[in-house]
């Protein structure tokens, strides 16, 4: 007995490592998975704000979306050092799937009789995250990182339970204050070393997840197109809709990814996981907000072709511009402590005009593509400084705190 049970520790100790993947490696299919169940859910989200476009509705929209999100990227956190190729990953992250597609479906009930069925799955994914993360741990470093994170989210976790079980609106209060202790067990986790994180992995996820996102924001718009008859000033909105999503997509992905993927491969150790949680965790949460908020704009358009937008309308689409450009201009201050003048300059002119001027959806939509285009090529004219050198350069020479910058030979 005794020698077996000295024979089950190495196997034990042997299957973890197995689990642990010793290097960056590339997005597996099972991720994609898991990622379109999460954005079925932020569809859902969408609908929610469209059905409700009020400030109460955008306010419990806006905290539904932040656990969703939050599950979300702690599963992303979890499976970077995890071989996603190995079966017992990959089977924990089908069952994630299934648990996450419960918490999609659950969205338009959440705060009616379907809290607890939205508080428990979300739960479930958390804990399965963690045990991912635990498993998949390297080195004592990690595991120590891995379990201070944890013991900082139970709190959270059980307040978001007892809010499932609480009438509205005090489970919205309950849900808030778990919501806020997220931010705080982040913020702490963030300065913990030993997460050993991977940036190419890292950044792909996200980027995967913003291009599914606009993607989505098309069909919720398409089907809006085919619930309502058909004209040529339907198409021609729809078409302009089809144009705002890309230019968001070239916003994102026409330099700006690349850039902030190589300001995360610069840092090492502590600086790196504080850098992917202000830039990754937490600012992307405020990209995909937008993407929302223009989603629910762009779905109003669409269903109501011929009148005049309204107030509540236009402050969405407006709301949804500051978010997308602002939290993309507050990535690149955070990367190299400057921000970038078109998204600046021309998003506050651009938000300040889709929010008071009471046009029509096709005008409406061609000043949103407008202000979007004028963007991108003044980008595209003045290129920013992005490959690694060149914002090596920059960081130096903005002077950045510890905690915003590395030299070159850091990292």
């Amino acid at each position: 007995m005794r020698s077996m049970a000295g024979a089950t520790k190495p196997n034990r100790g042997a299957l973890l490592a197995r689990l642990h993947h010793s290097g960056d490696q590339k997005v597996t299919f099972v991720e994609l998975f898991f990622d379109l169940v999460f954005v079925f859910a932020i569809t859902q989200v969408t609908k929610y704000v469209v059905d409700d476009l009020s400030w109460d509705g955008a306010a419990e929209a806006l905290l539904l979306f932040w656990m969703i999100w939050w599950a979300w990227t702690q599963f992303t956190w979890a499976l970077n050092p995890a071989d996603t190729t190995h079966g017992a990953v990959r089977i924990v992250t089908l069952v994630a799937t299934a648990v996450g597609f419960l918490i999609a479906v659950n969205v338009p009930g959440a705060y009616d009789e379907s809290g607890l069925w939205f508080a428990v799955p979300y739960v479930v994914v958390r804990l399965l995250g963690l045990g991912i993360y635990t498993a998949a741990a390297a080195g004592e470093g990690q595991r120590r990182a891995v379990r201070a994170f944890a013991a900082w989210s139970i709190v959270p976790m059980m307040l978001v339970i007892v809010g499932g079980l609480l009438e509205t609106p005090a489970r919205a209060w309950v849900w808030l204050a778990a919501v806020l202790l997220d931010i705080v067990a982040a913020g702490q986790a963030g300065r913990l070393e030993g997460w050993d994180l991977r940036p190419g992995h890292f950044a792909e996820r996200h980027g995967l997840f913003v291009i599914i996102a606009l993607g989505e924001s098309l069909i919720v718009a398409g089907q809006s197109v085919l619930a309502t008859e058909s004209s040529s000033l339907l198409i021609t909105v729809a078409l302009g809709a089809v144009a705002v999503t890309c230019l968001m997509w070239w916003l994102y992905f026409g330099w700006w990814q690349e850039a902030i993927e190589d300001q995360l491969a610069m840092r090492r150790g502590q600086a790196r996981t504080a850098f992917a949680r202000d830039v990754y965790s937490f600012l992307h949460f405020v990209v995909i907000a937008g993407v929302i908020a223009i989603a629910a704009g762009i779905e109003e358009m669409v269903l109501h072709p011929d009148e005049p937008l309204p107030p509540v309308v236009r402050v969405a689409l407006a709301a949804g511009l500051v978010l997308y450009l602002g939290a993309t201009d507050a990535g690149w201050w955070r990367a190299t402590g400057r921000l970038l003048p078109g998204r600046t300059i021309v998003g506050i002119i651009l938000a300040i005009a889709v929010a008071i001027l009471e046009l029509p959806a096709l005008p409406e939509i061609g000043v949103v593509a407008t202000g979007l285009a004028l963007v991108t090529i003044i980008e595209v004219i003045r290129r920013p400084a992005h490959s690694v050198s060149e914002t090596a350069e920059l960081v130096d020479q903005a002077g950045t705190s510890s905690s915003r910058a590395v030299r070159p030979q850091d990292g």
